[in-house]
């Protein structure tokens, strides 16, 4: 029998705020399924997963610590993706700015200067920039997938990191791991408490969260970014340009990736490795989508994100589950909330013929 999928006419806001909480409930009952099935308490497993890591001072600051860079990053993207800029590569931008701002940090002539942290900072935002210009100018220019770009680019950045830390940047005294030497005292940020990795670099976020804020909700250019998004038509009525919003989300994102690459070498890692980032530029995907493009939404959904990154690490070695078990999570958070998403925009039934034969 065929089925019929028609859009709704007035869509409704409350299961649109509802929609990442019940994607949320239903990611706890289908894990739960799944860890009954490969033979762990549910209960046991859930709460040594969202609850035991938080338990603890360590536990808190891991989870502030991850969570910043994945709401620094899905502020920048969610400025491109109401503008229907979709930036997947932020991953990528990420890699390049870290390697922009350790370059800096290892060969700047004066490793001692009270310049070098904002030198880093401004050459990792740089770098992503670079990195997010290209996809923009083929998009802006060529008309190309700006999708299938900024994600190719991802690899070539990857690869471009694994080239420096396996060969002219490796450290000659770093027993032949994969990694530069430790970034000079001048390029670290500040932390809070030496017991524990939390470090000044938050702020660079809590930053990010309120401008998002002010330019989406607040300025002209956010406007014409979230019209375009919403309506292209009137928005070439209106003037508003195409290639402009193409241009600022994606050199936003960018720069905001960098950015958060460089704040993970010169703040946890100290070093330019070849594990930069466990996937952050990925999970600020749904960290967007999650926080509906919303600047304080973000921060629910960074939280609830860097939550299944520490729960995933505290069953590692608590229940001996694979590390896999957060990318699950992930990918069921994922496609809960666009099926709910599908659902709040669609309707889906049978043909009218069909349902009275009239």
């Amino acid at each position: 029998m065929s089925l019929q999928i028609e859009r709704r006419a007035e869509p409704s806001s409350l299961m649109r705020v509802a929609a990442p909480l019940i994607a949320t409930l239903l990611t706890l009952v289908v894990s739960s399924i799944m860890f009954a099935l490969i033979g762990h308490n549910p209960l046991d497993t859930l709460f040594a997963f969202f609850v035991a890591p938080l338990l603890s001072m360590n536990g808190l600051s891991e989870w502030l610590l991850k969570a910043s860079p994945l709401i620094l990053i899905a502020c920048g993207l969610a400025i491109g993706f109401r503008a229907n800029v979709w930036n997947i590569g932020a991953e990528g931008q990420l890699v390049v700015g870290a390697i922009a701002a350790s370059g800096v940090g290892l060969f700047y002539p004066d490793p001692e200067s009270p310049l070098l942290l904002p030198l880093m900072f401004l050459a990792g935002m740089a770098g992503g920039m670079a990195w997010a210009a290209v996809p923009a100018f083929l998009r802006a220019r060529m008309n190309t997938n700006e999708i299938l770009v900024t994600l190719m680019m991802t690899y070539i950045a990857t690869l471009l990191l694994s080239l420096l830390v396996h060969g002219p940047w490796r450290d000659p005294d770093g027993f032949n791991y994969p990694q530069t030497a430790l970034l000079p005292n001048a390029a670290m940020f500040s932390y809070f408490d030496a017991t524990y990795r939390l470090n000044t670099s938050i702020f660079i976020t809590v930053i990010a969260v309120v401008a998002m804020w002010f330019f989406t909700e607040r300025s002209f250019f956010g406007y014409k970014m979230s019209v375009g998004g919403a309506a292209p038509l009137a928005a070439r009525y209106a003037g508003f340009k195409e290639s402009g919003s193409v241009w600022l989300g994606l050199l936003i994102s960018g720069g905001v990736a960098g950015i958060a690459g460089m704040a993970e070498a010169s703040g946890p890692l100290g070093q330019l490795s070849a594990q930069i980032s466990p996937g952050y530029g990925f999970a600020a995907i749904i960290v967007a989508f999650i926080g509906r493009l919303n600047a304080f939404g973000i921060v629910l959904g960074g939280l609830l994100l860097s939550l299944l990154y520490l729960g995933g690490e505290a069953v590692q070695l608590s229940m001996g589950l694979p590390s896999a078990v957060t990318s699950i999570f992930q990918g069921m958070l994922l496609f809960f909330l666009l099926a709910s998403d599908f659902l709040i925009f669609y309707r889906i039934g049978r043909p009218v013929a069909a349902q009275g034969g009239t």
